[in-house]
């Protein structure tokens, strides 16, 4: 059968529940929060958000106040944390949201959680002020923890510090988030998190109350290595196949800027997916799946087109396996010189380049 579309993205919605239900044991007690933001790192936010609630997450967490009024259309009642600004208030009150104050302005009628600057240099306060009514929970965020232990174990020390006068007894009309209702909206329990996917899986000290887990929810390492080392599982399949077969002689090329020459009679395959799908300009030389084999992308890949250096006359519409059969994210964002974050968030579902299929598996 003709593929109804240039490339499908298959969903794998039982993958990311699995990595959930990984990552929740991982957290050792503490709460387990689904980051969810940029259409669930090009997952899908909302699909994406029932599997991770499934697993065992309690709350939600995005970039933005769009993002957040999206899921709240689908989750009427989880907790939905902006962790971004925000600055139609009346709109995050409306929906029932948490927001986060980094500036030292909190604002009235909306649970807030405090932002501390332990050591990554953007939004946050350099110290803790005495909590307010409104404030449910104190944050940071980790600079380096896939990469840079000593550093990320001072900042760990940080947040300690600044939180041993707010943690675990009542402050300012608070309650211990042991204590609170964590599950409603007018529940006033202090929450302190700071721990990342990669701490979650590597620093037993991070974990504090609360763990916001992205990019490991989708079964993609944030150390850049095989997911599976950590049990993790990939949740996205993107398949193409071979939309144009030809035999370049020596002396010929294939795509712009001749980047690539045969220096022998060479088959080529052609794959109606470039960069304009996410598959970036600088992906050449990764591999891909060829009719069941890994096989080089050569030459320059386009706006709407890569090729493929071929081992033998295939015919069109042999499958291509572009992330899967053992391609992982990272494989590719390696050879991009990257981080699989942005090989997965530069990835376009749009029903206008590709079809996007959900399954629980």
């Amino acid at each position: 059968m003709r593929r109804v579309a240039r490339s499908t993205f298959t969903i794998d919605l039982g993958a990311i529940r699995r990595n959930a239900e990984t990552l929740a044991r991982a957290a050792g007690g503490a709460e387990l929060w689904a980051v969810v933001k940029a259409d669930g790192y090009g997952h899908g936010a909302v699909d994406a958000a029932w599997a991770a609630l499934a697993g065992g997450a309690s709350a939600l967490c995005v970039a933005t106040l769009a993002e957040a009024l999206e899921l709240r259309e689908a989750f009427r009642e989880e907790r939905i944390l902006v962790l971004g600004p925000v600055e139609d208030l009346a709109a995050a009150r409306e929906a029932g949201l948490e927001l986060v104050a980094a500036d030292g302005c909190v604002p009235e009628g909306v649970r807030v959680h405090l932002k501390l600057d332990t050591g990554m240099g953007r939004w946050g306060l350099s110290e803790l002020p005495a909590p307010g009514r409104e404030v449910v929970g104190v944050m940071s965020h980790l600079a380096s923890a896939e990469a840079d232990e000593a550093f990320t174990r001072s900042q760990i020390e940080r947040f300690r510090v600044a939180t041993r006068h707010v943690s675990g007894r009542h402050v300012q009309g608070l309650t211990p988030r042991h204590v609170a209702d964590r599950h409603s909206r007018g529940s006033r329990g202090l929450t302190l998190h700071l721990a990342n996917s990669a701490a979650t899986l590597r620093y037993e000290d991070a974990r504090f109350d609360a763990v916001r887990c992205g990019i490991a929810l989708y079964g993609i390492s944030p150390f850049g290595t095989d997911p599976a080392d950590d049990g993790l599982e990939p949740a996205l399949r993107w398949e193409s196949e071979l939309a144009h077969v030809k035999l370049l002689q020596p002396g010929e090329s294939t795509g712009y800027g001749r980047r690539f020459v045969a220096e022998e009679p060479t088959w080529i395959g052609i794959v109606p997916v470039g960069y304009a799908d996410g598959f970036r300009r600088d992906l050449t030389g990764t591999d891909v799946v060829v009719d069941g084999e890994r096989r080089p992308v050569v030459g320059t890949v386009s706006m709407d087109a890569l090729a493929v250096a071929l081992p033998r006359e295939l015919p069109r519409g042999t499958a291509v396996t572009l992330v899967g059969d053992g391609v992982l994210i990272e494989d590719h964002a390696r050879v991009a010189g990257t981080i699989g974050y942005e090989i997965a968030t530069g990835l376009l579902t749009r029903p206008a380049r590709a079809q996007r299929v959900v399954r629980d598996g």
